[in-house]
Parts: C-alpha cells; sequence; structure tokens
C-alpha cells in the first residue's frame, strides 16, 4: 500500500469519523493519530516504529483495510486470560491459513497480557515458536516484569512514558481551536493535573466539561473528574505547615462531607505536595510520608480489623503530629506542627 493510497483512505475515514446526523464521535476517536507523525509524545519510540516500517520485515504490523481483516485476532488479556484461549482461539488463529502479501504475518495483539495467568503465558511460548513463521503477537501491558522471560526475549520491547504537561496542554489547544471550545488557561491546568500524563483521559474530560458546561475552567473540570479540588488541598497543607491545625482539620472535614473517600484524599494530597514551592523538600518528604503510611495498611476485612486499623492510624497522626528537631536544618524558623488527616 503506498503513502498515497493510505492517506486517501485515512482521509474517507476521519470524513466518516463525524458518524450518522444527531450523534457525535468521542473526541478520544475523533482525535486518534491515524499516522505515526501524529502521535504525541515518546518519540524515540515512535522513530523506532517509523524504522520498523520501512524495512517491512516487522514483529508489530499494522496495515488498514478490508483485506486484512481476517489477519488480525485482538483479544483483551484481562477479560480472556486462561490457558483454553491459548490452547483453542490462539492456536486456531494460528493454524488458519490466511493470504497475504510476500513477507506478510498474521497479527495477534493481547492488550493487557500482564493479566494473562502463568499457565497461559506459559502455553503461548510454544505456540510463538511453532508459528513465528506465519504469526506475530503484540502485548501491550503495563508491567512489562509480570510478562515472563521466555516471552520478553522473543519481542522488541517499546516502553511508553506518561506525557508530559507541555505535550498534554499541545494537544488540547489543538482541539480546543479545532472544536471552538471557549477555556480558561486554569481549566487546561486542571485537565493536565487530573490526567496525569494520560492523553486519552485528558481528551475525555475536556469533551464531558464541554458538554456539561459549555465553558472549560478548574471549577467546572473538577466537578467532572470528581476529585478534591487541588486549592482546598493546598490550602489544607500550608495550615498544617503553619501550624493551623483546626483550620486544617476543618478543610479535611468538609472534603470528605463531600463524598471524596480516603484514597482521593490522599492521591490529591500527594500530588499538590510536590506543586508547592513554598514547602522546604524535607516538608514535602513528611507529608508524602502520610500517603506511605496509609497505602502500606491493607484494606479492613473486619470490624476488629477496621478497629485496630484505625487505632493505627491514630498512632501515625500522632507520631507525625511534629516535625523532628531536625526540620530547623532546613529551615530557620521554629518547628512547626504538622496535623495528619488520618483521625
Amino acid at each position: 500500500m503506498t503513502g498515497e493510497s493510505s492517506k486517501s483512505a485515512a482521509q474517507k475515514a476521519g470524513a466518516a469519523a463525524d458518524g450518522p446526523p444527531g450523534y457525535e464521535l468521542p473526541w478520544v476517536e475523533k482525535y486518534r493519530p491515524r499516522f505515526l507523525d501524529e502521535i504525541v509524545g515518546n518519540t524515540e519510540t515512535v522513530e523506532r516504529l517509523k524504522i520498523i516500517a520501512k524495512d517491512g520485515n516487522m514483529p508489530h504490523v499494522i496495515i488498514s483495510g478490508n483485506t486484512y481483516k481476517e489477519a488480525v485476532l485482538e483479544l483483551n488479556a484481562s477479560d480472556e486470560r486462561g490457558i483454553d484461549v491459548v490452547r483453542n482461539r490462539i492456536k486456531g488463529f494460528a493454524q488458519k491459513k490466511v493470504t497475504l502479501p510476500p513477507g506478510r504475518q498474521k497479527i495477534v495483539i493481547l492488550d493487557e497480557a500482564d493479566s494473562m495467568t502463568s499457565g497461559a503465558q506459559q502455553a503461548l511460548r510454544r505456540t510463538m515458536e511453532i508459528y513465528s513463521s506465519t504469526t506475530r503477537f503484540a502485548f501491550a501491558c503495563n508491567q512489562s516484569n509480570k510478562i515472563i522471560e521466555p516471552l520478553q526475549s522473543r519481542c522488541a520491547i517499546l516502553r511508553y512514558a506518561r506525557l508530559t504537561d507541555q505535550q498534554l496542554l499541545k494537544r488540547l489547544m489543538e482541539i480546543c481551536a479545532a472544536e471552538d471550545v471557549k477555556y480558561s488557561d486554569e481549566g487546561l491546568a486542571a485537565l493536565i493535573f487530573s490526567a496525569e500524563g494520560d492523553m486519552r483521559q485528558a481528551v475525555n474530560n475536556l469533551q464531558s466539561t464541554v458538554a456539561g458546561f459549555g465553558f472549560v475552567n478548574g471549577d467546572n473540570v473538577f466537578k467532572v473528574v470528581d476529585s478534591p479540588h487541588p486549592v482546598a488541598v493546598q490550602a489544607m497543607i500550608k495550615a498544617c505547615y503553619e501550624g493551623k491545625i483546626d483550620q486544617a482539620l476543618e478543610t479535611l472535614r468538609e472534603l470528605w462531607d463531600k463524598g471524596y473517600s480516603a484514597v482521593d484524599l490522599i492521591s490529591t494530597m500527594f500530588r499538590v505536595t510536590k506543586t508547592i514551592d513554598t514547602l522546604s523538600e524535607h516538608s514535602k518528604l513528611e507529608f508524602i510520608k502520610v500517603r506511605i503510611t496509609y497505602s502500606i495498611l491493607p484494606p479492613p476485612k473486619t470490624s476488629k480489623q477496621q478497629e485496630l486499623n484505625s487505632e493505627t492510624r491514630k498512632s501515625a497522626s500522632h507520631t507525625c503530629g511534629y516535625w523532628r528537631a531536625s526540620e530547623r536544618t532546613y529551615n530557620s524558623k521554629a518547628a512547626s506542627p504538622v496535623c495528619v488527616g488520618l483521625t
């Protein structure tokens, strides 16, 4: 397939992207990259893909068109992750005869492959060995260490990092311009903060905010994503740092009464702490320890265990109630009390 014909196919796909009249396609699909040049971020990995695509003989092949539909099998390993799937569906697909151009192979795409059982991965190893000349496998996973070594050794590993704030901002502004979205800088900052480097989440939150409010600002975004407002969390942290414990606890109670879970509060607190320039590095670490203390406690399964965890959290709160004397090394002021919202 030539570059010219592939571009015309993509243009036809883009023309059909709006869908039937009266229906709006999700923006995450409407603005999905169709060419490698349109992918945002991870430049080194994308360049590797371009080289692989140029050579033709590649372990990961993406070809659009009806004639290739029968040569691709896509499975979500989190739903279908047992050994029976490997023995039946995958092996049967690998054995199937499909007429393809010379040098081309069938493709098996396994999403969330790190959720596959060890037995299924071992069975897949044998299938990859037998049908390597006719079938290629693509594994998508969050944790490559959960893929067994024999499978890793047979694959070209492409690692993707979270996108930077600037990369997210650039793409969001492009979509806002294309869709004539009214927004404020505060709104874009809120989208970036809530996305945590995930482009799909950022675009989904953008469309949801526009659909719900018509204007993208900070308050509207955080209503859509339903997470604690970082301004309130930042005020709570600063009150702790300044020794205004009652004020900090009052803010915490207000957030709690709005229905936010402890996980929501601790997670937001962790991210907000890193952005407060007025806190010393030592102070930031002390606040981050609160999150670590909470995360290592297992979820309660019985009322007795729940009571025990509650006492443990209270103990952690009292233990972390005041800065250590070493804080004076980092701050010329007297050691300030710090409150921990775990009681």
